[in-house]
């Protein structure tokens, strides 16, 4: 965690994907958390995905209004994963609907979708990625990510739950960086550390 999030001499990110969460001040934040910004395609674009201009323009003029942001304004803010009913998850939840309308924009796909959707709701919905699919695993065709994740981080009354947090709390980053955020980070890193993906941010 220190790693990830450490600052170079000239007050630089050591890798720009630490300022996902951070930057313009989140994409929960209470005048943004219901509306895709162009501040939310920077975010993701510091975690190696590089939306089109014509898919972004897309989404913030064309589509938006009548489409992507009711999905994402009936998706809550406050809930964490790990306390999350199966209807927020669920194939039939406006999270996973929101999720396969984003994918379907040329220019997007599945993994720059699931982390916009990890910008807009960090808390609840987690980053995932080919090298983060390779630690941890998962199959080929993966659809039930979200639900496996759950399912862990409530196992043993939140065991894992617990040790992210002291992970986060040690290594000094700040409670404003979600549990699901270490794990990713960490899994991530280790992948890379392993050789499991090309260089990224």
């Amino acid at each position: 965690m220190r790693r990830y999030w450490a600052v170079l001499p000239n007050g630089a990110p050591a890798y720009t994907g630490s300022r996902f969460e951070r930057l313009a001040g989140g994409g929960d934040r209470t005048e943004a958390a219901n509306h895709f910004t162009s501040t939310d395609f920077i975010a993701v674009a510091a975690l190696s995905v590089d939306v089109p201009v014509r898919s972004v323009l897309n989404i913030l003029e064309l589509m938006g209004p009548k489409c992507f942001n009711g999905l994402l304004s009936q998706i809550p803010t406050s809930i964490e994963l790990a306390e999350a009913e199966e209807q927020h998850i669920a194939e039939d939840s406006p999270a996973w609907k929101l999720w396969r309308s984003l994918r379907e924009v040329d220019g997007i796909g599945p993994i720059g979708a699931g982390k916009l959707l990890a910008r807009k709701r960090p808390r609840l919905l987690p980053i995932y990625d080919s090298i983060t699919k390779k630690v941890f695993e998962r199959p080929s065709t993966d659809l039930r990510f979200w639900s496996h994740l759950r399912s862990a981080l409530r196992a043993d009354d939140y065991t894992l739950v617990f040790h992210l947090e002291d992970v986060r709390d040690l290594s000094g980053i700040g409670k404003d960086i979600s549990v699901l955020r270490v794990l990713d980070t960490a899994a991530w890193l280790h992948g890379k550390d392993e050789g499991l993906g090309a260089p990224g941010k």
